[in-house]
């Protein structure tokens, strides 16, 4: 790993607190099986006692499968319960075994509905009677310790109750952290249906202001100059007029798209310019008297549409900053195609300002900066030396990087 280089803690934690969660029950089932093992070790003497009267093996192969079942019965008790509950009852009886009986109360708090709470206890009550009656039966150290009353209420206690409460407790718990998290959850998606709805009326507000005033302002020129090319006895002007309507329903059109666009959220339906329209443009902008010129660089190949429609709108972009700022100044569009990438370039030649500039939002360059960006290339924009001006994006051939 390299010097510096960031270490993904979050999924590496995720996946060592999946491993945890899976062992800690299999590691409760081995605690279970030993505890109990050494548990019944004190009573096993009086169940299987030696032919001389001594005391029985350190364990008898029927308690030990009974001590490893326990275990398995323990791990498994998050997904099933009633195997840890019935053997939890069978070696209290038999053997006094402590450790399964706690583990059984505590997942009946957290596991068990309130409702079968209080009938789980008189189970375990039941249990315990039953528990003294064998104790008295065998007598010994068996009776003293679980058959008396008092111990028996002292183990009833610590075996039962304490870790019974301990479960109800962490069950009550982890409902509340649900209700809270379910909470923040409802919040948050109430609050983002909120944001969406108020960008929705927001996006519908500017799609009614742009067709209220500039599909308005849009129509009337393409009508002005329809009415223009229709009453004009002048060859020029009547092309001149065409060049201008047909370039207002263009705009007319991209300009239904953005609206629909705004209204809807989503992408525009109406297909995006590419390069196979540049030609188009171009004459386009010839017709408006600027003197453009075209040149291919390069191996020419398919590009990703994504680079194309950029390419296309730098280029607009371009040739309408030159109508607007440059006047008739020549112009020249390179296209150049690299072993790694795609370049283009627009540049005119120096012009005074005209003396009525045409308005503009501003935004147009840095608009342009954004999308190349966004694809993972460079857009420069300067002043050239002789006082026209230059810009030159460079795009990857595949797209986003």
């Amino acid at each position: 790993m390299e010097h510096g280089q960031a270490v993904p803690i979050g999924p590496t934690l995720r996946r060592a607190g999946r491993v945890v969660d899976r062992a800690v029950p299999w590691m409760l089932g081995v605690v279970v099986c030993l505890a109990s093992t050494a548990s019944g070790e004190s009573y096993l003497g009086m169940l299987f006692p030696l032919a001389d009267g001594g005391k029985a093996a350190w364990i008898h192969p029927l308690v030990l499968v009974f001590c490893a079942a326990s275990g398995v019965a323990a791990g498994l008790a998050r997904r099933r319960r009633w195997p840890v509950f019935a053997f939890a009852a069978a070696g209290w009886v038999w053997l006094a075994l402590w450790p399964v009986p706690i583990v059984a109360s505590y997942y009946a708090g957290t596991t068990l509905r309130r409702a079968y709470v209080p009938v789980f206890g008189l189970a375990a009550l039941a249990v315990a009677g039953v528990s003294v009656g064998v104790s008295a039966a065998i007598g010994g150290v068996r009776y003293i310790t679980t058959g008396t009353f008092p111990n028996i209420a002292v183990l009833f206690a610590v075996l039962v109750a304490l870790p019974l409460a301990t479960g109800l407790w962490v069950n009550a718990r982890r409902q509340a952290l649900a209700a809270l998290r379910d909470r923040a959850e409802r919040l948050e998606r109430e609050h983002r249906a909120r944001t969406e709805q108020a960008r929705a009326q927001e996006r519908t507000r500017i799609a009614r202001e742009m067709h209220d005033v500039v599909a308005h302002r849009v129509s009337l020129m393409v009508l002005h100059a329809g009415a223009l090319e229709v009453g004009t006895h002048d060859e020029g002007t009547a092309e001149a007029a065409a060049l201008i309507r047909g370039i207002g329903r263009e705009a007319l059109g991209d300009l239904r798209g953005v609206l629909g666009v705004l209204r809807s959220g989503g992408d525009a339906t109406t297909p995006q310019p590419t390069l196979a329209d540049l030609d188009r443009l171009l004459d386009q902008t010839r017709g408006l008297g600027i003197r453009v010129t075209r040149r291919d660089e390069g191996e020419t190949r398919p590009l990703p549409e994504l680079v194309e429609r950029t390419a296309y709108r730098i280029v607009q972009e371009g040739l309408t900053n030159v109508h607007k700022h440059a006047g008739d100044a020549s112009t020249d569009v390179v296209l150049r195609y690299l072993p790694a990438g795609f370049e283009v370039a627009v540049r005119n030649g120096p012009a005074p300002p005209p003396a009525d500039p045409l308005p503009g939002a501003g935004l147009g360059l840095s608009g342009l900066r954004e999308r190349v960006g966004l694809l993972g290339g460079e857009f420069e924009a300067r002043r050239e030396p002789d006082g026209g001006f230059g810009m030159v994006a460079r795009l990857p051939a595949g797209g986003p990087g």
